[in-house]
């Protein structure tokens, strides 16, 4: 930023000299600046002038369309000779039409043979043969769709302005040609339109036929039978673009921006004329002529003053960056206060429970009912502390997922009595899942989760009353504006959470997935649940998205990659046992908080194990090495000083070690981002009785434990 002001100081200062000696060099650029600023501003004119004629055109084309298809409905299944029959009430419906369209001249309805049955001029029709009629000669041989003519004079004894005619087919029950339904456009609705926008001197507009034929134009030009080729080519290359021509009518050379109409052979044209394009520089140059001359004497001056307000603007800079790099620390430290309290709020209210349950404990005599009950508090209370703790990793996408295949379908409804639970009876609920499977690749404990979370935020936003419906469904890509990216190739599974609760305004959009952020009073709410959800979702390479009106309700919706449909077998949830016995077994523990590692040891023996504890890495593979003692399992922290307990357990594997390898972690980003790479995984805190049976089970994989080394 300084060298940039240095710069730009610099720069002045060699201004103030070339100010006196080159003031024609400076006109000289000057000109050349204003000549190709001039001619892109008339670029800029046209295309939004051309944005303007497309946008009307389209809409007209589309309205005349449907009104084919009202026509063409009213008529459908009616025999020539039953339009005949009525033909006093329809020529009043097509009359009503046309009277409700300023565009519209008149609308037709002819037989095979090109005889109007009905129209809404004249009724009865006259027996007149319009079968030569490019509206009609063109649906003769094929169904086209919706044909637009080239403009005609309408033939006696039918009076009034030139027309275009606008056609379709008319079909039978069993697709053949019946007849033509057919519109007449009037030009001179294009042309009025064009000539109240097209004020500019030099302003040109036009309709025409994708080979060239001109519909309507402003202003006209006399015997304009068609673009030459090399226009031609140069539209049906880009169907939009910017192109200078010379007429070979008037011999006026404009500059034309042109863009078709989408699904019509039809393209619109606005312009100006490039004389009127340099009129506009010459004017703008003459103007900078007059004054030029005698501000050459003054340049001098003004420039010196504008070096010294330069330096004032700089320094006022400075001051700013530095008042504003000021205010975004303290919105980092107020954003961190609002964090860290609420955190010390929630963890302080766990303690008190554990504080008091354990000083409870400690009085003599005390019931074995209610000593099982302090217990059970404290147990409680660790289990709602760790899920406080994963709902944080989850808002910062730290935290180590277990991703499986599951149908998310299928989990929700399987949630289904547990949400009516938690929301009440007052809440209806209506659930919606597709009878095709919704496969996901995910962590399906943080997917109920944050199910619960989102039903949960929408009971509260409800008062406990009103509707819940969620759906699941399948989308092909993220809704605009958010596209992170390219979408997976099967696209995304949805999972919506609607409720008829008060709403969210627009403004907290942006806050709501904060964490601790809530609109509930104290004590009703953490504000970690949505947090949860954010995280989840951004972890599993999804997104979550809200949409809400204050007074209708919010709707939270869940997008997860959808995957193959192969859904992995649902393994049971063991329910929490009696931990099993060691036997003997000898577990070598590598913990560097050594009063996590004591608890861990003093546990396992009293189950009968045989531990051995180190606090680092490097003493964990002297053990090893040494042999002098042989290993069944290795049960190591994840996050240690020095060499950590992932890069512990592939050096154990580089060395050859068969032992089998337990890891544990409360967090680590480094399993957040690269999981725990083929290794069991045990999260703190962690049970005795999950300790002794991941024990177990990576024991009976490996059943002859050994930690005999090829070295030995």
């Amino acid at each position: 930023m300084q060298s940039a002001q240095r710069n730009s100081l610099r720069l002045l200062r060699w201004m103030m000299i070339a100010s006196l000696a080159l003031p024609l060099g400076l006109f000289i650029v000057a000109s050349f600046v204003s000549y190709t600023g001039t001619r892109d501003e008339a670029d800029r004119e046209i295309m939004r002038s051309l944005d303007v004629v497309h946008e009307h055109a389209l809409k007209v084309f589309e309205t005349i369309d449907r009104s084919l298809a009202e026509i063409n409905e009213i008529v459908r299944g009616l025999s020539d000779d039953e339009i005949r029959s009525r033909e006093p009430v329809l020529h009043e419906r097509l009359k009503e039409l046309v009277a409700s369209l300023p565009q519209m001249k008149s609308a037709w309805v002819f037989d095979a043979q090109g005889r109007a049955l009905v129209n809404s001029l004249v009724s009865p029709p006259p027996a007149i043969d319009f079968s030569d009629r490019d509206y009609f000669r063109a649906h003769v041989p094929a169904d086209i769709g919706t044909y637009i003519g080239t403009a005609l004079a309408p033939r006696s004894p039918y009076l009034g302005a030139a027309f275009f005619g606008v056609s379709r087919r008319r079909l039978s029950a069993d697709g053949e040609f019946t007849g033509v339904v057919q519109a007449s456009l009037l030009p001179e609705y294009f042309e009025n339109f064009y000539a109240r926008i097209g004020r500019e001197a030099g302003s040109y507009f036009a309709v025409r036929r994708a080979d060239g034929t001109p519909l309507a134009e402003f202003p006209a030009l006399p015997a304009d039978r068609g673009l030459d080729l090399i226009t031609l080519k140069a539209m049906a290359e880009r169907p939009a673009g910017l192109i200078t021509v010379t007429s070979s009518i008037d011999g006026i050379e404009r500059r034309i921006g042109y863009q078709r109409l989408a699904e019509y052979p039809v393209y619109v044209s606005a312009g100006l004329e490039t004389s009127a394009i340099r009129a506009r520089w010459l004017a703008t140059m003459s103007r900078q002529l007059i004054f030029g001359l005698p501000a050459t004497a003054v340049l001098f001056l003004i420039l010196m003053l504008a070096l010294r307000r330069t330096q004032t603007l700089h320094a006022e800079a400075a001051r700013r960056m530095e008042a504003e790099d000021a205010l975004k620390h303290g919105q980092r430290m107020e954003a961190l206060g609002q964090l860290t309290g609420g955190v010390a709020h929630d963890f302080n209210n766990l303690l008190t429970v554990i504080r008091a349950s354990a000083d409870l404990l400690r009085r003599p005599n005390l019931p074995e009912e209610r000593r099982q009950r302090y217990i059970d508090a404290i147990s409680d209370t660790v289990e709602r502390a760790a899920k406080l703790t994963a709902q944080l990793l989850a808002f910062a996408r730290r935290q180590a997922l277990q991703p499986e295949v599951f149908d998310a379908g299928r989990s929700v409804s399987a949630l289904r009595d547990m949400i009516r639970t938690l929301v009440g009876s007052r809440i209806e609920i209506v659930i919606d899942i597709p009878d095709q499977a919704c496969p996901i690749h995910a962590d399906a404990g943080q997917f109920e989760t944050a199910l619960i979370n989102m039903a949960v935020n929408a009971r509260d936003a409800m008062a406990g009353e009103g509707r819940l419906t969620i759906t699941v469904g399948l989308v092909p890509d993220l809704p605009a504006p958010v596209r992170p990216g390219e979408p997976p190739p099967l696209g995304y599974v949805a999972v919506s959470v609607k409720d008829t609760g008060v709403g969210i305004a627009r403004e907290q959009f942006n806050r709501i997935f904060e964490p601790f952020f809530t609109t509930k009073t104290i004590g009703q709410g953490t504000g970690l649940g949505l947090s949860q959800v954010f995280g989840f979702a951004k972890q599993s390479g999804g997104e979550v998205q809200v949409a809400s009106e204050l007074g209708h309700g919010a709707t939270f919706t869940l997008y997860l990659p959808r995957v193959a449909n192969e859904i992995e077998a649902a393994q049971p949830r063991l329910e929490p046992t009696a931990p099993i016995g060691g036997e003997g077994m000898s577990v070598l523990v590598v913990e560097d908080n050594i009063d996590v590692g004591r608890s861990a040891t003093d546990a396992l023996a009293e189950l009968g194990y045989r531990t051995t504890l180190v606090d680092n890495a490097k003493d964990a593979l002297e053990e090893l090495v040494d042999g002098d003692s042989e290993f069944d399992v290795v049960f190591t922290d994840v996050v240690m000083p020095g060499m950590s307990g992932l890069e512990l357990a592939a050096e154990i594997r580089r060395l050859d070690f068969t032992v089998p390898i337990v890891l544990a972690s409360g967090y680590s980003h480094v399993l957040a981002q690269q999981g725990a790479q083929g290794f069991e995984l045990l999260h703190k805190p962690y049970t005795i009785e999950e300790l002794s049976r991941m024990l177990h089970k990576v024991a009976r994989t490996h059943p002859s434990p050994s930690a005999a080394s090829p070295h030995q």
